[in-house]
């Protein structure tokens, strides 16, 4: 049996990331399809735990760039081989919210990290492991934390400078010209045109 389809939703924060999920799921309800629903950092006991280190604000240490990276990948094989692989396994489809591409823009650009550090580790720990399909929810970092404030309070990465959010999202648009897997979306556009195009590049893409 052919392994079910990993889909993946990408954005800078304030993106629109929940309500496209919203719409994600309603179409693969629609198509009467199984389906589980992960996040990264996260999705596993032990990714949870990773996922509270790297978010949580501390004022006696600082996260260095290099750390942070190694734990987002150890928090991703965890959910890969204990959650992702057997449901794809089972023939559920896998809907996540941030992949690989999330360490790529974030830690590669944001945080200025080389791909030549980024791609061993990427290739050790993911053995070409990667999703069928990739949205990226593109809008401008200023009006996407503008939304992530109005949401409550800030993680500590949310919290970085504006240039960490303009590099990231630069290195987001320079990947996705090259990879066909990763489709490019106007977040800035109301939910429902998002929601409207998000199914209809899901019909286009897994055509029955």
């Amino acid at each position: 049996m052919q392994k079910a389809p990993f889909i993946v939703i990408e954005g800078l924060e304030g993106a629109g990331k929940t309500t496209a999920l919203g719409y994600i799921k309603a179409w693969l309800e629609q198509n009467s399809i199984d389906y589980i629903q992960t996040r990264e950092p996260g999705g596993t006991p032990m990714a949870e735990q990773l996922r509270d280190l790297v978010k949580a604000i501390r004022d006696n240490e600082k996260v260095t760039p290099e750390a942070e990276l190694l734990i987002m990948y150890a928090s991703r094989v965890q959910l890969i081989e204990n959650v992702i692989k057997p449901a794809q396994a089972e023939g559920k489809w896998v809907i996540g919210d941030r992949h690989d591409l999330s360490s790529r823009a974030y830690q590669g650009g944001g945080r200025g990290i080389s791909d030549s550090l980024i791609e061993p580790i990427r290739k050790a720990v993911l053995k070409g492991f990667e999703p069928d399909l990739t949205f990226y929810l593109d809008i401008p970092p200023e009006i996407g934390l503008e939304r992530a404030r109005a949401r409550g309070e800030l993680d500590r990465i949310e919290l970085e400078q504006m240039t960490f959010f303009t590099q990231t999202r630069a290195k987001y648009l320079e990947i996705a010209q090259s990879d066909d897997k990763i489709k490019v979306i106007n977040a800035q556009q109301p939910a429902e045109i998002v929601g409207q195009q998000l199914q209809a590049l899901l019909t286009e893409y897994f055509k029955r």
